[in-house]
């Protein structure tokens, strides 16, 4: 037997909003310690603690036979060089995977498993990646003047591990050189 029945939820895919659930925000004071320049950072949040992105999550139980989705909107702005982005995550079941489509704006996923192996993926409208099991994943909003929005769906039970990000960082980092994005090292990665 079932513990509940079928449902449906408006998501807009202009806007990623959800009339039918409240956000969780992750304002630039959450993002402590995951930008490289620290001193940019403290600037921007003088002047007032914005919102990097949002996410809207489905609540239902965390059981392995179920899917969790929802929607990200990351908006436009950098610190220093660096485009405003999600803290990025592993789950806590590693072996579970995601898949993100973007329905409006542009920007890039950044995935990194455990033993160090790298991707980028970029994304548009109408595109969609697999993030396999195993490797972290962050989201990157590239552009200067809109939001960058994604559906997302996973396993319910896969569960969010952002400490070791916020430990250790990412081994990669998109910034912006000469008005383009360019992936480089991350002199702050923690080993």
């Amino acid at each position: 037997m079932k513990d509940y029945k079928s449902f449906s939820i408006k998501f807009s895919l202009n806007d990623g909003h959800s009339p039918n659930r409240n956000p969780t925000k992750r304002m630039l004071s959450d993002m402590k310690g995951m930008y490289l320049d620290n001193r940019s950072f403290e600037k921007i949040l003088e002047q007032g603690n914005i919102c990097v992105y949002e996410f809207y999550e489905l609540e239902i139980p965390r059981k392995s036979s179920d899917l969790s989705f929802g929607t990200t909107i990351i908006y436009s702005g950098k610190v220093g060089t660096e485009y405003f982005m999600t803290k990025g995550h592993f789950h806590e079941k590693l072996e579970t995977a995601e898949v993100y489509y973007c329905t409006k704006g542009h920007g890039f996923l950044l995935l990194e498993d455990p033993e160090g192996n790298s991707e980028i993926q970029e994304m548009t409208p109408g595109i969609s990646v697999y993030v396999p099991p195993n490797f972290a994943h962050r989201s990157i909003n590239i552009s200067n003047s809109e939001p960058f929005v994604m559906f997302f769906v996973f396993r319910a039970d896969a569960g969010h591990n952002y400490k070791t990000i916020e430990t250790k960082g990412f081994r990669k980092l998109i910034i912006e050189k000469d008005g383009k994005p360019i992936i480089i090292d991350n002199p702050k990665w923690k080993d």
